[in-house]
């Protein structure tokens, strides 16, 4: 079966809007444990990619291969019980509710519960401790009653990692974790990024590349929807089809 080695195996993976092509037959692999970045300009196709590998989008060819089982054409909802889970660009919490609030009805809607069951959920302890280690584990454990709208920007990405991880997942894919944040800020969504390294594999769409060439492992370049170059590191920093596509050396951290 296709991609059975590897966590996520995609092949030819295409979609077409009208005359524009935004995802060119772009072949990925990621590894149990890989933290695989997708860089690349604004308009490569770099946000259409994580909708269709969510399922969001469907492609218009090609094939995903999930823990070696076909999930092209399978729902948003049936890949995250398998253990497909992602992230925003804009964050997407509920402001009205507490940071534990957020990340229990993550939790609930996981174990299949409907929404509407929400007053009991608040007694269930098989929701609330969950909920509560993964605050804990993003490094809001002191923030659990705070209501979101309180918290700072950067606090509300490392509210949406902790959704994502209450679903149980293993393979997180990442849109932009450090969109709008300040330098401090996303040096401390690096370390943690960096903590979960090896317990899950990830997709990481990232514009901030002294954040990428800290945490990846290897790095794949797309430019209008095409994949110009994949490997670890050093070679992408080095390939001058790369440098070019940036605009210039200045563009890649050395």
């Amino acid at each position: 079966m296709a991609g059975a080695a590897n966590l996520l195996s995609v092949r030819r993976l295409l979609k077409r809007y009208g005359g524009l092509v935004a995802t060119d037959h772009f072949d990925l692999d990621v590894r149990p444990g890989e933290l695989h970045a997708i860089i690349g300009p604004n308009g490569a196709g770099k946000s259409t990619l994580i909708a269709q590998l969510a399922g969001e989008i469907r492609p218009d060819g090609g094939s995903i291969h999930f823990d070696g089982r076909d999930i092209t054409g399978m729902r948003v909802e049936r890949r995250a019980l398998l253990g497909l889970a992602r992230s925003y660009q804009i964050t997407s919490v509920f402001p009205e509710f507490t940071a534990l609030q957020n990340v229990m009805l993550t939790a609930q809607a996981h174990q299949g519960h409907s929404f509407r069951f929400w007053t009991p959920t608040l007694r269930q302890p098989e929701l609330v401790e969950p909920a509560a280690q993964a605050l804990e584990r993003v490094g809001l454990g002191s923030r659990l009653h705070t209501p979101v709208a309180d918290l700072a920007h950067g606090e509300q990405r490392q509210l949406e990692l902790a959704m994502v991880l209450a679903g149980k997942p293993r393979l997180l894919l990442l849109d932009e974790p450090m969109a709008g944040m300040s330098q401090s800020e996303s040096r401390l969504m690096t370390d943690l990024l960096l903590s979960l390294k090896g317990q899950y594999g990830i997709v990481l769409v990232e514009h901030d590349m002294d954040a990428v060439f800290a945490l990846a492992d290897r790095i794949t370049v797309l430019v209008y929807g095409r994949a110009i170059a994949c490997g670890p590191i050093e070679e992408i920093r080095a390939n001058p089809e790369v440098r070019n596509a940036y605009l210039g050396d200045e563009a890649m951290p050395s």
